[in-house]
């Protein structure tokens, strides 16, 4: 099989008990996403978590740990690595030039403490972030998430 892999540098930025992210608009239905994206050449993951913040948000943040592992195998041309990392809101910067992902609506904040009943993928990440901002264990590598995976809304 000749499918490449690609590396996803994403951010969790929270401030005031809430997440920044990106709301996607497809076939009729809404859902988030992280803000992040592909790295470009000679730019290391934490460089590239910066400069996609600061093209899809107009966000300036430090980029610190990575947090979370979470591919996606299937259901795309290629196959995803998402590696998230831990990240500090710095300023906004209303003179950003933006570039927006694809089917991008909107940005949000979304509350972390019912982060598991929204509609945020990969949803594996979900309950981790909550974990995570709540100073309970959490797990680093979340494996794979295939299309039709069961909700985290424990």
């Amino acid at each position: 099989m000749n499918r490449e892999i690609r590396n996803s540098a994403k951010a969790l930025i929270i401030k005031d008990g809430k997440m920044a992210a990106i709301r996607i608009r497809d076939a009729g239905e809404e859902w988030y996403i992280m803000p992040g994206g592909g790295m470009e050449a000679e730019e290391t993951m934490q460089e590239a978590v910066c400069r996609e913040v600061m093209e899809e948000l107009g966000i300036e943040v430090k980029c610190g740990d990575l947090l979370f592992v979470v591919e996606g195998v299937h259901g795309e041309r290629f196959h995803r690595v998402d590696l998230v990392f831990a990240c500090d809101y710095v300023a906004y910067r209303p003179d950003a030039s933006l570039h927006g992902d694809t089917n991008q609506v909107g940005i949000d904040w979304l509350d972390i403490s019912t982060l598991n009943r929204q509609p945020l993928y990969p949803s594996k990440l979900r309950r981790q972030i909550m974990n995570y901002w709540q100073g309970k264990p959490w797990r680093v590598y979340l494996g794979n998430e295939e299309a039709g995976d069961p909700e985290c809304t424990d």
